[in-house]
């Protein structure tokens, strides 16, 4: 049974709130370079809170954050790290393999908050609603997920780095996880150690921020 529930009125989203989301939206960066100060935990709690609100096909809130805390998991993460990335960077030549060697791809030697953010495809909640024919949405939900976090961490100023450069059947494992949940992402939480509102790959000249991602197609 659907409940009507009260009329409730949304609260009013004026020009300068609407100037400060978008100076969000600049100032959200893949953070690399932490300071070492800890997060208070009822920030990080009030946080993962939030993460509560974020969309997921048929309510399914199929994420599960892990707090990777131990020294012995930590190293696991780093060396799993380490051996990914010089084998990314043997796939590079020339100039660009002198630039790949000089990004900082990941804070896990600073960062005081590290989350591996999994998905439980074994999820009953949900009842399969809107995934029967496009399984990811499972998956989609949960990087919708990390995404809201990565706002609410900014709004606080923290920073959040997304390392992909791992090995997930060894993160899993080291972090014993069920066998159901798959990894999304390793995520690196704490205070930057310097600010920016552009893309470090685009400051190393990795990367430049083009216009052909936004592609709109009328049929």
């Amino acid at each position: 049974m659907i409940r009507s529930g009260l009329q409730l009125h949304p609260p009013a989203f004026g020009p300068d709130f609407c100037k400060s989301f978008e100076d969000l939206l600049t100032w959200r960066r893949d953070v690399r370079s932490f300071r070492p100060d800890p997060i208070p935990q009822g920030l990080m709690d009030h946080l993962l809170d939030l993460v509560q609100l974020a969309p997921s096909v048929g309510n399914s809130q199929p994420w599960r954050f892990v707090s990777v805390e131990s020294a012995d998991a930590r190293t696991t993460v780093q060396n799993s790290f380490e051996k990914c990335n010089q084998e990314a960077l043997a796939g590079f030549t020339g100039e660009r393999a002198q630039i790949y060697a000089r990004l900082k791809l990941a804070g896990l030697n600073q960062a005081p908050v590290q989350l591996a953010v999994f998905c439980d495809e074994a999820t009953e909640q949900g009842n399969g609603l809107g995934r029967k024919t496009m399984t990811e949405t499972l998956a989609w939900s949960v990087v919708g997920a990390v995404h809201l976090l990565w706002l609410a961490a900014r709004v606080h100023g923290l920073g959040l780095g997304w390392v992909s450069i791992l090995e997930p059947a060894q993160v899993a494992e080291a972090l014993e996880v069920p066998s159901t949940w798959r990894l999304i992402a390793y995520l690196c939480l704490g205070w930057p150690e310097e600010e920016h509102d552009t893309p470090e790959l685009e400051r190393y000249g990795w990367q430049a921020r083009t216009t052909q991602g936004r592609t709109v197609l009328r049929r």
